[in-house]
């Protein structure tokens, strides 16, 4: 398979689960895209946070396990 039309013509062919794998690999291949700003807020957010372990203002792994199981029984 050489070209575009040929590879959608051999995805028609495949059966429901194989698609499906093929649709939840192509999805991992792409890398995620962040607008400029987004960007700058998520490096800020790991800048500060790289501040607050250095300054040990962080918190602990048993608060972090507690929060996080907090947020996922919502």
């Amino acid at each position: 398979m050489n070209t575009l039309v040929e590879i959608q013509a051999a995805v028609a062919h495949l059966p429901g689960q194989e698609r499906k794998a093929l649709q939840l690999w192509l999805a991992s291949q792409n890398e995620p895209e962040y607008a400029a700003a987004e960007e700058q807020r998520l490096l800020e957010s790991l800048d500060n946070a790289i501040r607050a372990i250095d300054d040990e203002k962080g918190i602990s792994l048993p608060e972090v396990r507690s929060r996080v199981a907090s947020w996922a029984a919502k």
